[in-house]
């Protein structure tokens, strides 16, 4: 399995608009095919960077679900209502691999 990190740099006057191009994704992104983890926006400490993390099992699959999410109806309006209000500054895109597993249970106090 492969995850994509996409870290934005968003201005932080429009956040409410990135919350909504992140709301956009929650619905078109797992119907294309993705496992969402979630879109994160800026809470405390920087006013500028957000994040989307979703797993794929691998490239194949990633080019795939693109040409899936090109297609979709929401995902093509979403990206349109990136581009005309202009609210992401920066995006950058990386795939990692987990190192870390197995992992132990989760042990609550």
């Amino acid at each position: 399995m492969i995850t994509c990190f996409i870290r934005y740099e968003i201005d932080p006057y429009k956040k409410d608009a990135f919350m909504e191009y992140a709301r956009n994704w929650g619905q078109a992104i797992p119907r294309c095919g993705a496992d969402l983890v979630g879109y994160f926006a800026p809470h405390e400490g920087s006013v500028s960077t957000a994040y989307g993390i979703y797993h794929l099992p691998d490239l194949a699959s990633y080019e795939a679900y693109r040409a899936r999410l090109k297609d979709d109806p929401l995902g093509r309006e979403n990206y349109e209502f990136s581009q005309r209000e202009k609210f992401i500054l920066r995006e950058e895109r990386q795939f990692l691999k987990i190192a870390s597993t197995p992992h132990t249970e989760l042990i609550k106090p």
